[in-house]
């Protein structure tokens, strides 16, 4: 289950008091359950999953893991070590491909390499160096490009916006890259909706404007080439302090939806599964990673979206929560993704720890 050492100092208790405590503190819906599927990946982030049911998670920890869905049990294998901040993964055509900060790396045939993976393979070598938000959530989308996002080099700064706050794709080969959008300062989870393959995506509003402002952003993209604000504006209608002169916000594309500020909201996906109840199909789910420096903590929880036939939003309510008891929090969750059984699997890089929530209607 759980380490004992990290739940026993959080809690003051021994082991035998924390069996059951951290996964029953979870609260979702009536009818939905939440089980831990592994406690050992350190600093788990993206996840990914090949067709034969392979789970792969990338970390800030310098390693990529996987552990099979199919097998009970099912021994954790590090594929990949030593890189720098490998938290993105994407499978394709049987290949994992890798990103850590200035490098897209793949790991060919690695399916059945577990026990053995290859050596890395590069992509691409020619993004920023930068570790300031220079981890990266990439994935492939309907067009077999594979989509890369820079963040902003910094806390806020007016930075090249042709080469940082973008989000940007490439062939897989790592050719012909080129700009999707910008004016995002760190986008750290994206998704493709299932019916109109219209880009959407998390992200991370500016700190130091107080405790309630800018909300972090979900964001949809319905043109070619949008700018959605930053360092200018933020959330939509509030001009950045420092950079907003001169920028009205009606220049920029708005936010589908405000989140919160200093939630994190981290990954995303459309629920696409069939094992929810049908009111869940097409909803987006996000992870959000909680606040680092609000006078409360908020986030901490997995987030629900409903949105109407034409793509507007129509409500948000917390879908998990639980990992936040107080102002003391024991888990984070990072990403979310749908298993093909339709159960939703969670990350978290503070328990290192993947989840599995699952309905049975009881």
């Amino acid at each position: 289950m759980w380490p004992a050492v990290v739940l026993a100092a959080w809690l003051g208790a021994g082991p035998a008091a924390l069996a059951k405590l951290p996964v029953e503190s979870v609260r979702v819906p009536p009818g939905f359950h939440v089980e831990v599927l592994t406690d050992a990946m350190p600093a788990a982030r993206e996840m990914a999953l090949s067709p034969a049911g392979i789970l792969y998670v990338g970390s800030r920890a310098g390693k990529v893991y996987t552990m099979s869905l199919q097998t009970p049990d099912a021994p954790i294998h590090v594929v990949a070590s030593g890189l720098q901040l490998p938290v993105g993964v994407a499978w394709r055509d049987g290949n994992l491909y890798v990103s850590a900060v200035s490098r897209v790396l793949r790991l060919d045939g690695i399916d059945s390499r577990l026990g053995n993976p290859p050596d890395p393979v590069i992509v691409n070598d020619k993004l920023p160096t930068e570790t300031h938000h220079g981890w990266k959530f990439i994935a492939f989308g309907p067009d077999g490009k594979l989509y890369v996002p820079v963040g902003a080099p910094c806390h806020i700064c007016r930075p090249d916006e042709n080469r940082y706050a973008n989000l940007m794709r490439m062939n897989a080969d790592g050719s012909r890259l080129e700009l999707v959008a910008r004016g995002i300062r760190n986008t750290v989870g994206f998704d493709w909706h299932p019916s109109t393959h219209e880009l959407w995506f998390t992200d991370n509003g500016r700190d130091l404007m107080g405790d309630d402002v800018p909300d972090d952003e979900l964001n949809r993209i319905t043109k070619p080439n949008p700018h959605f604000g930053y360092p200018f504006c933020h959330a939509g209608d509030i001009p950045d302090p420092e950079f907003g002169a001169g920028h009205p916000c009606s220049d920029y594309t708005p936010p589908a939806a405000r989140l919160g500020a200093h939630v994190a909201a981290l990954g995303m996906r459309f629920y696409t599964g069939s094992s929810f109840p049908p009111e869940y199909r097409n909803n987006v789910l996000i992870a959000e990673h909680g606040s680092w420096n609000r006078s409360s903590k908020v986030g901490y929880r997995v987030v629900r979206v409903v949105l109407d036939a034409a793509g507007n939003v129509t409500k948000q309510e917390p879908f998990a929560q639980g990992w936040l008891q107080g102002e003391r929090a024991w888990g984070r969750p990072a990403d979310v993704l749908v298993a093909p059984d339709g159960s939703l699997l969670v990350s978290d890089d503070l328990a290192d720890a993947v989840y599995r929530i699952h309905y049975t209607g009881k």
